[in-house]
């Protein structure tokens, strides 16, 4: 049986929309607090999909990440490593590390590239294909739990939003995204 906490009431002095001004300038993120700064939600909705993630997802002790990578390759067979990273936005570090925990449990292999014996290809395996089936709908359970709360014409709306804003800025990341 799932263990799903109850909803903590947040201490959130932004609950009404009417406190935010229309204009919202960079006064606004030092007088309003930390609700009124995006990268403040944008961070703490992520460690809530986390925890949804974690609750849905209990089979096979993945990770949201691990399990980016796993849908990346069943997309995509026999990429390397750096490729895998610009997919999701990971630096060469990151994702050579989250790469070998998968090949540590099986869920992908590598190879030396044979057109670049200096980079490493990863491929999933049956293994990894046969968890990301058992997990799909779990993981799917975990996204709805996340957007449930908006109307599903809000629901779009946010997702177009994400979006517009992560192209928009993707070049500050850390580790830009690139499409495959």
């Amino acid at each position: 049986m799932k263990k799903i906490r109850e909803p903590a009431q947040p201490k959130n002095p932004l609950s009404h929309k009417e406190d935010l001004p229309d204009d919202i300038t960079p006064e606004v993120f030092s007088s309003h607090g930390l609700w009124s700064r995006p990268g403040f939600l944008v961070r703490r909705l992520n460690q809530i999909h986390y925890a949804m993630f974690f609750e849905e997802c209990t089979e096979g002790s993945i990770t949201p990440v691990q399990y980016g990578i796993l849908t990346v390759l069943s997309q995509n067979p026999w990429l390397d490593q750096t490729t895998i990273g610009y997919e999701l936005g990971l630096d060469r570090t990151t994702s050579a590390d989250v790469i070998k925990r998968l090949e540590d449990k099986g869920l992908l292999e590598r190879r030396v590239n044979p057109q670049d014996k200096r980079s490493r290809q990863a491929n999933i395996t049956t293994a990894g294909l046969e968890l990301m089936v058992s997990l799909k709908d779990s993981m799917a359970r975990a996204q709805q739990r996340l957007i449930e709360p908006l109307s599903p014409s809000n629901r779009k709306l946010f997702l177009s939003l994400l979006t517009e804003l992560v192209e928009a800025n993707n070049q500050y990341g850390r580790a830009a995204l690139k499409a495959v």
